[in-house]
């Protein structure tokens, strides 16, 4: 289990959620509300925004 050291504002529902301790730039997290995935884009202070979609040539 998880322990959540914040709670922020989910940019898609404006609900809350819970973020993971020591989650970095970067990461993605999910809102436990309306399911969205998250970016973290930066851990300090905490701000979230809509995690980009993944376009068919990622990675190419």
């Amino acid at each position: 289990m998880t322990t959540a050291t914040a709670v922020t504002t989910c940019p898609e529902c404006e609900n809350g959620v819970a973020v993971p301790e020591g989650v970095r730039q970067s990461e993605i997290v999910e809102c436990g509300d309306c399911l969205s995935e998250l970016e973290v884009i930066t851990a300090e202070p905490l701000l979230l925004a809509l995690a980009p979609e993944v376009e068919e040539d990622w990675g190419e």
